[in-house]
C-alpha cells in the first residue's frame, strides 16, 4: 500500500517540488523548482521549534508587545540566542 504525501514549498506555496537528498540528521530534503522562491531547499518536519516560520513571527510579535528575550525564549521553547538572532534579522529587514 502506497501513501502519497502532497508536498508544497513553505515559502512560495507551489507544489513543483523534487527530492534533494538527506539532511545530516537523515531527514528527507526537498528542492523547490520555482526560480523566484527565496528558500530553495527545505525539510518538512524539523525538530527544532526555532526554525518554524510561525515561531519566528511570534518572536517578533512578543518583542513588539514588550516581552523580554528570556521570557520569550521560555514561552516558545527556544534558546535566548535564537530570539536575539531573529530580532536582529527583523530589525535589519525593517530598515530596508
Amino acid at each position: 500500500m502506497t501513501v502519497w504525501l502532497a508536498v508544497v514549498c513553505p515559502d512560495c506555496g507551489l507544489d513543483d517540488i523534487i527530492k534533494h537528498g538527506k539532511s545530516p540528521e537523515g531527514k528527507q530534503r526537498y528542492l523547490c523548482r520555482n526560480s523566484d522562491c527565496l528558500r530553495r531547499t527545505f525539510v518538512l518536519d524539523t525538530q527544532q521549534p526555532g526554525r518554524k516560520r510561525e515561531v519566528k513571527q511570534k518572536i517578533v510579535d512578543m518583542a513588539v508587545n514588550g516581552s523580554g528575550v528570556r521570557d520569550t525564549a521560555r514561552v516558545l521553547h527556544v534558546s535566548p540566542a535564537t530570539v536575539i538572532r531573529e530580532l536582529k534579522k527583523s530589525r535589519r529587514n525593517s530598515n530596508k
